[in-house]
């Protein structure tokens, strides 16, 4: 005999379509025609946004501009964008009047040049200020890439110990045995070493745990110059919790570009030749430390709500059921 409760179950495919079809205003929603390029939700504009890129569907990206003070709830997306061409993005903008573009007095995003020209064409009074995560990213990648490398020369010492090794064992006719590598006090070899410290590279001293404190001394003996560069990421962290006003940025940035320039790492002289070249628009961040921390909280839930549907079958329809929610 059929549970009661089983005869009552509606197929979620079934009560989608019924949805879609007959219980919500879908097919006369006035912006399902464009919906696929792009949405406008102008009543949601405010003084302080966020502008940031987002996959949708197969990777295909999407631009997608928030109200810093939606919240990440209804009434937080003001547009969205297929792709990051400028013109594209400036066409859907300026489609906002512009006596309320005028009132946009700052928008965060991340080093993106085309969404940077977008905001200087479409809101004229808007200071555009970079995010400081993503300034802090190319720093620590610095460290990152010079691990990296180190770590393939080790890789390469290794191969050459090995096949030195075989070589040897087969001239005196003996079976191999796999050579004898160097081991540092706390169990790692040179290249697990390099392997282990991605994470402590990271963090500040005042973080580290005590595994990573004895992987640290280790690691700094061996390899100074990976030391020097993580002292150079640290300095650079230090200028956003010290600095109180653009000025004070400025010159803590000037002084780090000289430690730079003494030290001439490679991946340091061109990070710092890149952010050298934007310094304006990152030390916009200091008079009222803005971030672009709430575009990234809004691509989590977009992201949490694609997973909730199972993906995205229907893009137009998903677009309308993005725009029900947070537009």
């Amino acid at each position: 005999m059929t549970n009661i409760a089983e005869s009552y179950c509606l197929d979620p495919k079934l009560f989608e379509k019924q949805y879609k079809d007959h219980l919500s205003d879908f097919n006369g929603w006035d912006q399902k025609e464009h919906a696929q390029d792009w949405l406008l939700f102008e009543q949601n504009i405010g003084s302080r946004l966020s502008l940031d890129e987002t996959s949708v569907s197969n990777g295909e990206l999407y631009t997608i501009l928030t109200n810093k003070m939606g919240g990440g709830r209804k009434g937080s997306i003001i547009a969205t964008c297929k792709g990051t061409r400028t013109e594209d993005i400036i066409n859907v903008f300026t489609r906002i009047p512009p006596i309320e573009r005028q009132l946009v007095r700052e928008v965060t995003l991340d080093f993106s040049s085309s969404m940077e020209s977008a905001v200087i064409a479409s809101f004229p009074y808007a200071r555009i200020t970079i995010d400081r995560f993503h300034v802090q990213k190319l720093v620590t990648e610095a460290v990152q890439d010079m691990r990296i490398e180190l770590r393939h020369e080790a890789l390469k010492s290794e191969n050459i110990i090995i096949k030195k090794a075989r070589e040897r064992c087969k001239q005196q006719g003996k079976q191999y045995k796999h050579p004898k590598l160097r081991i540092y006090s706390n169990g790692d070899t040179k290249k697990q070493l390099l392997a282990r410290s991605r994470y402590l590279l990271f963090k500040p001293r005042s973080k580290w745990t005590n595994s990573q404190k004895e992987r640290a001394v280790l690691l700094f003996e061996v390899f100074p110059e990976l030391k020097s560069a993580y002292n150079l990421s640290m300095m650079f962290r230090n200028i956003y919790e010290q600095a109180k006003t653009k000025t004070e940025a400025g010159v803590l940035l000037n002084k780090w570009y000289i430690k730079v320039e003494e030290k001439n790492f490679p991946y340091f002289i061109t990070t710092a030749q890149y952010i050298q070249n934007h310094e304006e628009t990152i030390i916009n961040y200091f008079p009222d430390r803005s971030t672009n921390a709430s575009a990234e909280s809004f691509n989590a839930k977009l992201k949490g709500f694609r997973s909730l549907v199972r993906g995205v079958k229907d893009k137009k329809f998903f677009l309308y059921r993005v725009s029900k929610i947070w537009g």
